[in-house]
């Protein structure tokens, strides 16, 4: 294969099983001649991601390994390797729709002999059909990340708490941003999730992740605002979709915002300027709110219990 024009990086860690269905999902894009996969094991690789190593694949696949660290550090090895002008960041449980790939280049201005997509102004002038790729160029003209949409996998037995996490925005915010559009500045860093998004591969390198930091979440938020400082713009573009497959019952749910709400006192020490953990009325409320016999009341409350161990 000639240099790939896109180089997907996929964080995982004991999940040999799903990684391998993200990899099948992969192997089906429209585009799959001009993609590579970086798969990076934090940690030791378990016994399915070993043999998946030694697999062939109908896309080149690169498995790497770290110590045990965080995704971050797992992400930024694999930016390390890539040859492809743009990098996708997935989860490894993020089963991307067999369009995305191409979706994700085609708002980077990779098509039709270079010509960008995505006017300077933000202004849509999306074609109503995904034109046919002409050729890819291997130089970025807008410092963009370009987000792609998340919703669960259909597939899954889909739990009352999995339904209201995406439909609040307690997990994944999309229903607050406008589709096909530019993020506002002051509020994209709120947005730039790592599970499906993709960026100039030469801006990954320029703004890596924070590593020797072992806390789960906030991470993209923090990446996020540097990302933002360095003249990035972020890009929302909905037909880009990937299936999230976890599925999640409430006790899961209410586990991962007490996790959050404790990495949040920990991370806004380290950069103050987050303004993750809410003080003042915010406090007051979020104190009110937990209180209700509801989802957003049992989640509120786990977070402040997440909050309040630091």
């Amino acid at each position: 294969m000639s240099t790939p024009a896109l180089s997907i990086v996929i964080p995982t860690y004991s999940r040999g099983e799903i990684l391998r269905e993200c990899l099948k999902r992969i192997e089906a894009q429209t585009i799959r001649d001009r993609i590579e996969v970086i798969a990076v094991s934090d940690g030791e690789p378990d016994k399915e991601t070993a043999h998946l190593a030694k697999e062939s694949f109908q896309v080149p696949v690169t498995f790497l390994a770290i110590p045990k660290s965080q995704q971050g550090a797992a992400r930024n090895k694999g930016v390390q390797q890539a040859k492809g002008a743009v990098t996708l960041f997935l989860g490894d449980d993020m089963f991307p729709e067999p369009e995305c790939c191409e979706t994700h280049l085609r708002r980077h201005g990779q098509i039709d002999n270079g010509k960008l997509i995505i006017d300077n102004d933000g202004s849509n002038s999306r074609p109503k059909e995904i034109p046919k790729i002409i050729n890819y160029q291997l130089s970025i003209n807008h410092p963009s990340a370009i987000l792609g949409h998340v919703t669960w996998d259909p597939a899954l037995d889909i739990t009352p708490v999995m339904r209201w996490l995406e439909k609040t925005g307690w997990q994944f915010g999309f229903s607050f941003l406008q589709p096909h559009a530019f993020v506002p500045a002051d509020k994209q860093h709120r947005f730039t999730y790592t599970a499906n998004i993709s960026l100039p591969t030469a801006i990954a390198r320029k703004v890596p992740f924070k590593e020797g930091i072992n806390l789960y979440g906030w991470e993209d938020v923090e990446w996020g605002m540097r990302l933002r400082e360095a003249g990035a713009h972020l890009f929302y573009e909905p037909d880009a979709k990937v299936l999230h497959h976890h599925r999640i019952t409430l006790e899961d749910s209410l586990k991962r915002m007490e996790t959050l709400g404790t990495s949040a006192v920990l991370f806004e020490r380290m950069a103050p300027d987050m303004h993750i953990v809410p003080k003042g009325w915010k406090r007051l409320a979020y104190g009110l709110i937990a209180y209700l016999p509801t989802m957003r009341g049992r989640h509120a409350g786990a977070f402040l219990k997440g909050c309040s161990q630091h």
